[in-house]
């Protein structure tokens, strides 16, 4: 090799390759075209390979450029985790602690959590991230968030997990369904009717499927979502029903109403952190917290 490769000249590579052109990862980098092309061509001279053929004016990745991308991403996923680890020391020692959670949990009860911690950690400085449950899951066990409130199954031997407002499925439906006149409704009652339902992967999911199958009823799926106030909203605005935990309807408490659903499907959401973590103390306390608000609320809906 003629010369030591450099930084920028990976830079432009991979940018290339990620955007597939010039412009494009010019744009990317903050610098012109001119300079991107001179940094391809310094690479392929330095390196002896060819990395690109020259195609209409356009730039295709040969084999060696594809195995050579292979080992700079690779590399440049190993300086990510170093950035997190960075990151995660940086928490520690100011005093943040970052908490992931539910759509249907970032209302009152995640208030309720970090303010009881506040008044003990007046000094932290808290973080409310607000997305999915496998996000949230990847997010926890690269150390990207110090706990998580989640609704779905996780799966990770490195993060450690209990169950919380474990409560039945109830059947919610539009203020002015003519169902709503029932005290209790089961499988049977839905049968054919719209249904709002959630997104494969959740728990719902796999509880509503096995009750109407049991039933031999039909599961007449109008709209499918990920998150419990889309699926509140449609609720309310008639498109159809829903079996949802009562959490879920927070804040909708005039909008629609839940019947008790037959036969009983217990639902849980879970309360996970991972095993070590530089932030063990403030984690611990904030877990105490989420247990003792969650007990609350279970008394409540109860």
């Amino acid at each position: 090799m003629a010369q030591t490769l450099n930084l920028r000249q990976i830079e432009a590579f991979k940018a290339v390759i990620e955007h597939g052109t010039v412009s494009q990862a010019a744009a990317v980098l903050g610098v012109t075209q001119p300079a991107v092309s001179k940094l391809l061509a310094h690479l392929e001279a330095d390196t002896g390979l060819s990395l690109f053929d020259r195609v209409r004016g356009k730039l295709a990745a040969t084999t060696h450029g594809m195995r050579l991308y292979e080992e700079v991403d690779r590399i440049f996923a190993g300086l990510r985790q170093v950035e997190q680890a960075v990151e995660s020391i940086r928490r520690d020692e100011q005093r943040t602690l970052i908490v992931g959670v539910l759509p249907a949990l970032s209302g009152s009860f995640i208030r309720r959590a970090t303010m009881n911690f506040l008044r003990h950690h007046p000094d932290v400085r808290m973080n409310i991230q607000c997305r999915g449950s496998h996000l949230l899951a990847d997010w926890l066990a690269t150390r990207q968030i110090d706990v998580a409130l989640v609704g779905s199954r996780v799966d990770n031997p490195y993060i450690d997990r209990e169950p919380m407002f474990q409560h039945p499925l109830m059947c919610a439906l539009p203020v002015n369904h003519e169902l709503a006149r029932k005290r209790v409704l089961r499988p049977r009652d839905l049968d054919g009717l719209p249904f709002i339902g959630f997104s494969a992967e959740s728990q719902t999911h796999g509880l509503a499927q096995a009750a109407f199958q049991r039933a031999g009823a039909r599961l007449n799926v109008v709209l499918e979502t990920s998150t419990s106030p889309t699926a509140c909203e449609f609720v309310a605005a008639g498109l159809g029903v829903s079996l949802i935990h009562p959490l879920f309807a927070d804040g909708f408490q005039n909008r629609l109403v839940l019947r008790r659903f037959d036969p009983e499907m217990q639902f849980h959401f879970q309360l996970c952190r991972v095993q070590a973590s530089r932030n063990d103390s403030l984690v611990e306390t904030f877990v105490q917290e989420a247990r003792a608000v969650a007990a609350q609320v279970s008394r409540e809906l109860r």
